[in-house]
């Protein structure tokens, strides 16, 4: 079981986000729409891809009033085959890197980041 089911990566600015995690992660950020929640109400959220039979949770980036991006709190990791090549994406995609690639020993590798919104990422791979 994952112990982790789902999260989501507050922003005010989705066009900026949408663009800096495309960029760093090569991957195509989708539209989610939910059921319950009129579009009226301020609610957008854009998905990254996700398999439910592969290991690992996914999210979205997500736009909702009352809510704000910040650099505390939870963080999240994203896996990568190998984080330093999503490292070297981050600043040009309009990211800061805060960590370069470190080794955790027989753990694999991190980085650590901040999104143009000033939330704070991980990456993580084994080599």
């Amino acid at each position: 079981m994952n112990m982790i089911a789902w999260f989501e990566i507050y922003v005010n600015d989705v066009d900026q986000a949408k663009d800096f995690y495309q960029k760093v992660f090569q991957v195509e950020l989708k539209p989610l729409n939910n059921p319950g929640i009129e579009a009226t109400d301020g609610l957008e959220m854009w998905s990254f891809p996700q398999s439910f039979e592969n290991y690992g949770a996914s999210g979205a980036i997500c736009k909702m009033p009352g809510v704000s991006p910040g650099g505390t709190g939870t963080l999240v990791y994203f896996s990568c085959e190998d984080c330093s090549v999503e490292e070297a994406r981050i600043k040009e995609a309009g990211g800061t890197v805060l960590q370069s690639k470190l080794s955790l020993g027989e753990h694999g590798f991190m980085v650590m980041a901040k999104d143009p919104a000033g939330n704070m990422i991980g990456l993580h791979s084994q080599k």
